[in-house]
């Protein structure tokens, strides 16, 4: 199955993508990571890097698909046109898609994220309070799964997410990890 996150930066994505594919024992699949190899490559530090973190994402998890991982797929995937690619990723590999959007509604809390955090990846710098707030998000045409962290814990957030995944087990029980 392909889950795919989207989100704001500082709403959790990457925190709660990681602990569902530890306990899925998932391919996780990361576009800031993807996007600063391209820039460190290209030796476009700090540069946006256009349409090819996602597109490289596209390939990477398409050939996991068809492997028959599981992927989760962690990305801001602001726009209609990333979302429709997910979705053709997912069709072309013949695999169900989840897709989760992680929101926090708390606007005081999600600043202070923003604000506070650190990147784990070499050369990679989060984007400002301003830089988040002021970028393109478009609305979602109805995610499966929207998940608010204001207030709640990493484990009720992946909790909220398992309960509603369409798991298959070899013993047919569906019994959750």
């Amino acid at each position: 199955m392909l889950i795919v996150f989207g989100g704001l930066p500082g709403t959790g994505k990457t925190t709660i993508a990681r602990v569902l594919a530890r306990r899925l024992g998932a391919f996780h699949l990361r576009i800031d990571t993807i996007e600063q190899a391209i820039r460190m490559a290209d030796g476009a530090d700090g540069e946006a890097v256009g349409p090819q973190g996602y597109v490289v994402a596209y390939a990477v998890a398409g050939d996991n698909l068809r492997l028959g991982a599981t992927v989760v797929a962690d990305s801001v995937n602001p726009i209609r046109v990333t979302r429709e690619a997910w979705r053709a990723t997912a069709l072309r590999a013949g695999v169900p898609l989840v897709e989760v959007e992680v929101v926090c509604s708390d606007p005081v809390e999600h600043r202070h994220r923003v604000e506070t955090r650190h990147s784990d990846i070499a050369g990679h710098r989060p984007p400002s309070w301003v830089a988040v707030t002021g970028r393109t998000y478009e609305p979602w045409d109805g995610p499966a799964i929207v998940v608010d962290t204001a207030g709640r814990a990493v484990d009720a957030c992946v909790a909220s997410i398992l309960a509603v995944l369409p798991i298959r087990t070899p013993d047919g029980t569906g019994r959750r990890p």
